[in-house]
């Protein structure tokens, strides 16, 4: 028997103990007590809450300095309402960044996968052409970038012979 009941004392404590805070009723203690929230913070909400309730998440983001979305998100998801309403924003973790990261690379191959895969399914007459292309490519910008540096050259070489017989 009291086993039974000390069991229903715990459950009840504990659903004490996850029920929503309404940031517009709430005390210091129990804002204290949402993870995140510090005296300091709960300093604040209360203060800015003695001009006059929060009507909503917006409202409660642009008055309490030091909140801001991602903020709301994290107090929201341990509890806090405002109004009796949880923040809609977007909730992004570094752990839904990263799951989000890797499924990218899963959906995606990466460019080297690609060309392996066109290499595989190119015959040997068409990775001879291939090549071939690639090293008359690299000869033209080769003989290009000389081409552009010689005739850069011309200008300095006369800008500087202009500056000498200025000196003169």
């Amino acid at each position: 028997m009291w086993k039974k009941i000390l069991v229903i004392l715990a459950m009840l404590y504990a659903a004490a103990s996850f029920a929503a805070v309404d940031v517009n009723k709430a005390t210091a203690a129990e804002l204290d007590g949402i993870k995140g929230i510090g005296p300091a913070i709960s300093g604040k909400i209360i203060d800015e809450r003695k001009k006059g309730s929060y009507k909503d998440w917006q409202d409660f983001i642009d008055r309490v300095k030091g909140v801001g979305e991602s903020n709301a998100a994290k107090f929201s998801a341990e509890g806090l309402t405002v109004n009796g309403s949880s923040f809609k924003g977007a909730a992004v973790t570094k752990k839904d960044e990263k799951s989000a990261a890797k499924e990218e690379k899963k959906a995606t191959p990466t460019a080297a996968k690609e060309e392996a895969k066109d290499a595989k399914a190119m015959t040997k007459e068409q990775k001879k052409e291939a090549k071939a292309a690639a090293k008359e490519a690299r000869k033209e910008a080769k003989a290009e970038k000389t081409m552009a540096g010689a005739s850069a050259a011309k200008p300095a070489a006369s800008a500087a012979k202009t500056a000498a017989s200025a000196k003169k």
